[in-house]
């Protein structure tokens, strides 16, 4: 019998926690090391997810782990007016890396800091309308939640005043099309502000957004399209605040997202990856945005402001991230996997697409007998195969759009593994779709 069946731990979970979405894998994990998290027998599953997108540099990495152990003995936790130096310097070094977002907070959550952003923009521009992709995902708390849109709007009264929306690019279900049937982004994104000017009392005070809308079902804002969003915003007196949770410290290939577009946001904001699993996020931000949001008084004072042990991993995070070569590994090692990918795609008609960047990438599952429609129940039957076969990934499950696997691996992954996730990826394809859908009739190896 597996250690996994244990009827008391399951009745105990089933009994006292609230469920808070989705549910939960048929595994009791008790341990995680490196690209693998383990079972209670044991077992090794490959982590294709990053945890929750957040284990940039594996779990358990000896320079995280030595240096919560030496932190923690030191100084963990702090009142919020006192300051150490592992805030100073992770501020400090994440200003390097950003050249122009010279001003940094500290906070805990992906959500938390876009709830600073979104504050800050309303207090500098003196305006609260804000503007968000419609399969956005920016948190679960007040503002963010306001500004999120691909799911859990549903029940809970109104959101906050002035919260309005776009629709987000998706070069593979085009809303706007070019003769040779490609996205026209450029239509599309004239079309969709020439609404936001119809629908606004004149009060637009940001627009926030990811560069690949992860949650949204791994959509990728297609190049150039950046630049024409921050000059709709400069033409309105709007910030431009870039929500990094998850493509920020080298997932996509460059140190931001944003960087190789060549267009520095107004407002930053990072969590997830910075903190190797910990709490830990950031607002950035500039000189002039700061001294602005200061002389009016700006107020974000909340318990975990500038913890020195969240930043002292930070720092090692940057440093692990620096001295592996992890951002150009992410590009390496998501050419194989992207490459990967794609031949599974020419083998199997239920891939209908394969997108991102670096090591974060989406493949999306469809119904090759229904001219490409969504196939929920497919995508959660190749996920339920993969998990079962040793690999966990994450779907996203989004009205109009099929399941899409988002596929995040640690940027310090091997070789061997991605391959090897590979090869479960197309065992599952296989098992699951043995009346027709593979295209050549080859069993997967």
């Amino acid at each position: 019998m597996s250690k996994n069946d244990d009827h008391a731990f399951w009745t105990a979970a089933r009994k006292h926690l609230i469920r808070y979405g989705g549910s939960f894998d048929p595994a009791i994990i008790e341990r995680a090391q490196g690209s693998y998290v383990y079972d209670a027998d044991d077992r090794a599953i490959l982590d294709f997810t990053s945890g929750q997108m957040s284990a940039l540099v594996g779990h358990s990495h000896p320079r995280i782990v030595d240096t919560v152990q030496r932190q923690m003995a030191k100084v963990a936790h702090l009142f919020s007016g006192m300051l150490s130096r592992p805030v100073v310097e992770l501020a400090e070094r994440l200003a390097a890396l950003a050249p122009g977002l010279d001003r940094v907070m500290l906070l805990s959550t992906g959500a938390e800091s876009n709830e600073a952003a979104i504050r800050m923009a309303k207090l500098v521009t003196g305006r609260h309308e804000i503007v968000a992709f419609s399969k956005s995902w920016h948190g679960m708390t007040g503002a963010a939640s306001s500004a999120t849109y691909s799911a859990g709007r549903k029940g809970y009264g109104p959101a906050m005043v002035g919260s309005l929306t776009i629709p987000a690019p998706n070069a593979f279900r085009p809303r706007f099309r070019h003769a040779d049937g490609s996205l026209d982004w450029k239509t599309e994104l004239d079309d969709a502000f020439n609404l936001i000017d119809s629908q606004s009392t004149g009060s637009l005070a940001a627009f926030i957004a990811e560069p690949i809308l992860s949650s949204g079902g791994m959509l990728e804002l297609p190049l150039g399209y950046l630049t024409a969003l921050k000059e709709k915003c400069r033409e309105r007196g709007m910030l431009l605040i870039l929500d990094e949770a998850q493509t920020g410290i080298g997932r996509t290939g460059t140190m931001f997202a944003f960087q190789r577009d060549g267009v520095t946001p107004d407002i930053l904001t990072l969590s997830k990856t910075i903190g190797a699993g910990l709490p830990l996020a950031a607002i950035m931000t500039t000189a002039e945005i700061e001294d602005t949001a200061h002389d009016k008084g700006y107020l974000f004072y909340t318990t975990h402001v500038s913890d020195p042990l969240p930043a002292a991993v930070g720092l090692a995070v940057l440093d692990v991230v620096a001295e592996e070569a992890l951002v150009e590994r992410a590009v390496r090692l998501g050419n194989r996997l992207s490459d990967g990918l794609r031949q599974l795609q020419q083998r199997f008609d239920c891939i209908g697409d394969v997108r991102g960047r670096g090591l974060m990438l989406g493949v999306e599952i469809v119904n090759p007998g229904a001219a490409g429609a969504a196939d929920h129940e497919l995508g959660s039957r190749i996920a339920a195969e993969a998990f079962r076969r040793g690999l966990s990934m994450n779907i996203v499950k989004l009205p109009g759009m099929g399941g899409v696997f988002r596929i995040a691996p640690p940027l310090t992954i091997s070789e061997d593994d991605i391959d090897l996730g590979l090869g479960i990826i197309a065992q599952s394809l296989e098992a699951v779709s043995v009346s027709g859908v593979a295209k050549t009739g080859i069993a997967a190896e």
